[in-house]
């Protein structure tokens, strides 16, 4: 069994990647979220185990001891799964990073705030919602806007097409990285680097 299962002050930070459980969904634009976790799953050595309506893996990134997160509520509830899972290490916002996917954002961009609303994106809102807060930082994975004609629900649950995958894998790691500097240097000067490359 593992260790934040039975130390509950012992982490530091969460670090939740937003998106829809199933297999269906794996794949989807939606869900880079879930895809960073999983990267930083792979890059850490983190396993993850259920817990708190989430799938949760512990890694120490930048010398803080982090759980990797992954709600398991369907996007709309992910509030739930978060508060839960800080109310049990008795943590608050300031301890939050969360990732997610953003249309406004061009594909292979990603950008960091500390603080704001929703814009509309259903997982945001929940964890808003629930925490009572919009003070918490977000690592904001560029998607772009679908195509004309596009419905833009079809968009975000649709696949990545064969040739962004390598531009996926890249924004990914910029992602990771993202989260790393954040926990190091604070989100400020973590933005001030990574929001150029963002249109």
């Amino acid at each position: 069994m593992f260790g934040f299962l039975r130390q509950k002050n012992s982490i530091s930070q969460i670090v939740v990647g937003l998106g829809n459980p199933g297999r269906q969904y794996a794949k989807t634009r939606h869900n880079v979220g879930f895809m960073a976790i999983d990267f930083l799953a792979a890059k850490y050595g983190a396993g993850f185990r259920g817990k708190f309506q989430a799938e949760l893996g512990e890694a120490v990134i930048g010398g803080a001891k982090c759980l990797l997160v992954k709600p398991q509520t369907y996007m709309n509830l992910s509030g739930r799964a978060v508060r839960d899972v800080l109310s049990w290490h008795k943590l608050g916002s300031e301890n939050l990073i969360v990732i997610y996917d953003d249309m406004d954002i061009s594909f292979g961009g990603i950008r960091l705030r500390s603080q704001g609303g929703s814009a509309g994106h259903n997982g945001l809102k929940s964890i808003i919602g629930e925490l009572d807060t919009q003070e918490f930082c977000r690592i904001r994975i560029g998607i772009g806007r679908p195509p004309q004609g596009w419905d833009p629900a079809d968009y975000v649950l649709g696949t990545f097409p064969k040739e962004d995958l390598p531009k996926l894998e890249n924004v990914l790691s910029d992602a990771g990285e993202a989260v790393a500097a954040t926990i190091t240097e604070g989100i400020t000067k973590a933005a001030n680097r990574y929001n150029r490359n963002a249109k």
